[in-house]
């Protein structure tokens, strides 16, 4: 069986980050062990909530692992905190990983234009640095802009996407993919380039006219998890598309939870299960 770390917050309440990534990375037959950068009584969409950061736990982690000799087939980043975090998870990759590991960085940090909240002007840089070691980077159109520096357009064109696609790539990052790309009205995905043979993918499903928190986990989580399956990048691109798709319309059809609270992917595992299969 294949192993992944992955190294996000973990929010007790609340569908993102750790608690997406683990029961879908699992249900896809993949082992993942965990290393919680904080922990939140809720995510940070609630009104209220209590956080118990743990970046003092992220290097004695790396070194007990390293002690017992463990093998990870990828390391897998989401939400870290703060730039001292970025700097400690580019330390725990030369650590852990193998010649064979696979790195593969989420550098969620912002959206629609702007850092979140948490963040001051000077992350995106030391985000930057933990994307240079990455086999595969996934950010959306706004983290790609803020990594490399480029104008952030809520309208743009193919050529646009390709050089923010570009300019990811010279940061260091192996192979890239865009979220949230779309060229046409009522739909939305992905674009991704190889450098190594000078290759892209798009693919595109429905877009719906709602917005839910912690679609992006879902989304990385399912890449990954399709990628240790065996998958190709590609593969594994159009299933996670799919799958966010479906865990949107799941929860749109029941209608039990505020958009903020996440969507239930929880009940959308067995078409990930079934594609697999196939």
């Amino acid at each position: 069986m294949k192993r992944i770390a992955s190294i996000q917050d973990i929010s007790c309440l609340g569908r993102c980050s750790l608690t997406v990534a683990l029961p879908i990375v699992s249900a896809m037959g993949v082992e993942c062990a965990i290393v919680p950068t904080a922990v939140l009584s809720t995510h940070t969409m609630f009104s209220r909530f209590t956080c118990k950061d743990l970046s003092d736990q992220l290097l004695p982690i790396a070194a007990h692992w390293q002690e017992e000799k463990v093998h990870f087939d990828a390391i897998y980043t989401g939400y870290l905190a703060d730039s001292q975090q970025c700097s400690d998870v580019c330390r725990f990759f030369d650590m852990v990983r193998s010649d064979d590991t696979l790195i593969f960085v989420d550098p969620a940090m912002a959206d629609d234009g702007k850092l979140y909240p948490a963040f001051g002007a000077d992350f995106p840089a030391e985000m930057a640095k933990v994307v240079s070691c990455a086999d595969v980077v996934v950010p959306n159109i706004t983290e790609a802009c803020l990594l490399t520096g480029m104008e952030y357009r809520e309208s743009y064109d193919e050529a646009y996407i390709k050089e923010l696609l570009h300019k990811l790539v010279a940061l260091g990052a192996k192979r890239a993919v865009l979220t949230g790309v779309s060229f046409e009205e009522g739909k939305v995905g992905v674009m991704a380039y190889d450098p190594s043979d000078e290759s892209y993918f798009t693919y595109f499903n429905k877009k719906l006219p709602v917005h839910f928190h912690g679609t992006g986990d879902i989304f990385s989580s399912t890449v990954i998890g399709g990628m240790m399956h065996g998958l190709r990048l590609e593969e594994s691109l159009r299933l996670a598309v799919d799958y966010t798709l479906h865990c949107i319309e799941i929860t749109v059809a029941e209608g039990e939870n505020a958009p903020w609270y996440g969507v239930e992917f929880e009940r959308a595992i067995p078409m990930l299960v079934e594609r697999l299969e196939k």
